[in-house]
């Protein structure tokens, strides 16, 4: 075990520590009986069992290498055992490595892991209705990728066009591995085809974004909705003008300190519009106070998990070549790696965010 940083081992014994801690006080009739403690604390020993198991697993091999190793080392062995350890050895070595790059593995992506809601926000970005277009089809695309993994899919606020596009759709998706997966979608996504409105046949490059944040059951921050946030209530007018001039259920909330805005109209009640405007809020302040403490921390820091920063990462779907490339998975002699649009666009994105993973995984690794 001494090959790897002392770090990263002090780091799995701290784990390993506090699973037995939670094992122990799950066992203890006292708090068997308190029902939210219990399920806190199983759900904090199931998250910590899959790295302290596999890292037990690897405990045990390399205490195997190591009494192996000793046999050979010793002088006074007996021969019989010498030749067995001599057999055994360059596979347990093997297996041993194998065992922890499996544990560093889980390690760095554990904290992905455990995020089971998000905020995904769609915006048109250069291209007028065509991009307005393109954020229906990033809607379908991620819509039929949801129903695969059979999460749980809410529409929060929506501004579409009469073309049927959206200048921006906002939708919160529920369900395990939702962030380990569609977090790599932030970023800037670019669109090459001809628009349903252009009789020359030439083709546009329109653009949209994503943001994806991160939706923690337990926001870490305190907001003071009567003291950091200025509301806002305006008359929300609707097709035919419905609703207009009658009441004030649109809703505007303002963060004093950042500046960070949220408007809600879709909901004709205005409790239900200020519940939807406040869970976005929660999640755009948490993904800025993170965002924030990673960049100060950036220049120090060697932690155990990567940044986490997607914003800046590109994808481009080319229609006329009927692929999709993703810029961020760079390989020798090509600009990025291409998939064929169709099937993503269809939402068989595995491929590619598997991609994603294994990328950002090595990333994670190296700074170990």
């Amino acid at each position: 075990m001494s090959k790897h940083p002392e770090s990263l081992i002090a780091k799995l014994e701290e784990l390993d520590h506090r699973f037995a801690e939670v094992t122990e006080q799950m066992n203890d009739p006292a708090v068997a009986s308190n029902g939210h403690k219990i399920v806190a604390l199983a759900k904090e020993h199931s998250q910590l069992a899959k790295i302290v198991n596999p890292y037990r697993e690897y405990r045990k091999i390399a205490d195997d290498r190591d009494e192996a190793q000793g046999i050979l080392d010793d002088p006074d062995a007996d021969a019989d055992l010498k030749e067995l350890a001599s057999a055994e050895i360059d596979d347990l070595r093997h297996q041993t490595e194998d065992a922890m790059d499996a544990v560093k593995g889980l390690l760095v992506m554990s904290d992905d892991l455990e995020i089971g809601s998000i905020i995904l926000e769609i915006r048109a970005g250069t291209g007028g209705d065509e991009a307005a277009l393109f954020c229906g089809d990033l809607l379908n695309m991620y819509r039929y990728y949801i129903e695969q993994h059979k999460w749980k899919m809410e529409v929060l606020s929506a501004n579409p066009t009469e073309m049927g596009g959206f200048k921006e759709v906002v939708i919160n998706v529920k369900g395990e591995g939702v962030w380990a997966r569609l977090g790599y979608e932030g970023g800037g996504h670019r669109v090459q085809r001809v628009p349903k409105t252009e009789s020359q046949g030439r083709i546009h490059t329109s653009a949209a974004t994503v943001a994806v944040l991160a939706e923690p059951e337990t926001i870490d921050i305190d907001i003071d909705w009567d003291k950091d946030v200025v509301e806002h209530t305006m008359r929300a007018g609707g097709p035919g003008g419905q609703n207009v001039n009658k009441v004030e259920s649109a809703i505007k909330l303002e963060h004093l300190e950042t500046g960070i805005t949220v408007s809600m109209r879709d909901e004709k009640s205005q409790h239900k519009n200020r519940a939807k405007g406040r869970q976005i809020m929660a999640a755009r302040l948490h993904d800025y106070y993170r965002t924030r403490q990673m960049n100060a921390e950036a220049s120090a820091r060697k932690e155990m998990i990567g940044s986490g920063d997607r914003s800046q990462r590109i994808r481009t779907y080319n229609f006329p070549q009927n692929r999709c490339t993703d810029h961020r998975l760079k390989g020798e002699g090509q600009e990025g790696a291409n998939f064929n649009l169709d099937r993503i666009m269809g939402g068989e994105l595995n491929g590619l965010i598997n991609a994603l993973v294994a990328n950002d995984k090595a990333q994670r690794l190296a700074n170990l």
